[in-house]
């Protein structure tokens, strides 16, 4: 008997990922979803055995289509692939029906134990695999490939802050574009204009690829976070300064170290450095203004549920690193 699988993932390189991750003598029939509502219309009009189902998407999110699975009793097994790690998350899927939970990027290993687990494929099926529909040799561009690596390497960061914390972060969608430097401040969508923040910068540099990673910190959230980091006197300067470089250190290591282990390239960090402090986005950056320098910008927002906190991860490549990133990804895309 034929299993129909659903794999639903924004990131065409996600859903190649997990196609390349299932077992190669397995009987089965994949389609894509590139989003949630286009999985719902799936389920409810042609049905899945199995559900492949990323969290983290535009519009509707995976926890909406789990809710949505549960009040439709649409008849599909779930296994939820995310980048999202943290134990909260986790915790979320389960209670909604999922039966597994798998950390990205993706392990078949790990796949065809959970599999196996439930009965779903036993090791001594000798069937060719079915794929109608297909799409692993679909073009992945560099901008995609790094959207779907840094929703990894956020959410490791992520998972690390919140258990220092004792919170839970909500992950956005990373974005990625080529901006020119001097207009550096139009980037970053998330940003008030009229709210004063303070920035940290560190540069890192491995293997052919270099850059800077940009930490804006509004300074409304300073007080809460040298609550939740157990400062005692949270009203004079040298609090306020070493939440600036704790954050970076957290956010910077965590989120550099996966990167570079996805793109296997160990990255040296220089020493974080407080670039300025309360003042308006254009006014911390107006030392790039006379640049026009090309860069490759991932942008983060960070927002720590039930908290007002936010803080803003920039991460900026240079020119000249794109050129081994695209060798990468032709390593990782054969």
């Amino acid at each position: 008997m034929t299993l129909q699988i659903l794999i639903c993932d924004d990131s065409a390189f996600a859903r190649k990922q997990v196609a390349g991750a299932l077992p190669q003598h397995w009987e089965v029939q994949i389609q894509f979803a590139c989003n949630g509502i286009e999985a719902l219309e799936h389920l409810r009009n042609v049905g899945a055995d199995l559900l492949f189902l990323d969290l983290n998407m535009p519009g509707l999110g995976g926890y909406e289509v789990l809710k949505a699975i549960q009040n439709e009793d649409l008849q599909t097994i779930t296994v939820v692939i995310s980048g999202d790690i943290q134990k909260r998350a986790q915790q979320q899927v389960t209670a909604l029906g999922a039966i597994g939970f798998i950390k990205k990027p993706i392990a078949a290993a790990k796949l065809a134990d959970l599999l196996n687990e439930y009965g779903l494929y036993q090791p001594n099926e000798a069937t060719p695999l079915t794929d109608s529909d297909h799409d692993t040799n679909t073009a992945i561009s560099l901008s995609e490939y790094l959207q779907e690596m840094a929703n990894i390497a956020m959410g490791q960061a992520s998972n690390l802050l919140a258990q220092l914390l004792g919170v839970f972060i909500h992950q956005p969608i990373p974005k990625v574009a080529w901006i020119e430097r001097c207009d550096l401040h139009m980037a970053m969508s998330a940003i008030d204009s009229n709210t004063h923040y303070s920035i940290v910068g560190q540069g890192f540099v491995g293997a052919g690829v270099s850059g800077e990673a940009l930490l804006l910190f509004s300074d409304s959230s300073s007080e809460e976070m040298a609550k939740l980091l157990n400062y005692d006197d949270t009203n004079s300067l040298a609090p306020e300064i070493e939440v600036l470089l704790d954050m970076a250190n957290i956010l910077f290591g965590a989120f550099i170290k996966g990167l570079g282990e996805q793109l296997d390239i160990k990255f040296g960090l220089s020493q974080p450095n407080i670039l300025g402090q309360h003042k308006q986005i254009e006014e911390l950056l107006i030392q790039h203004k006379q640049s026009a320098e090309q860069l490759l910008c991932i942008e983060i927002p960070y927002e720590l549920e039930q908290q007002h906190i936010s803080c803003h991860l920039l991460v900026l490549l240079t020119a000249d690193s794109v050129t081994r990133l695209e060798q990468q990804l032709m390593y990782l895309t054969e």
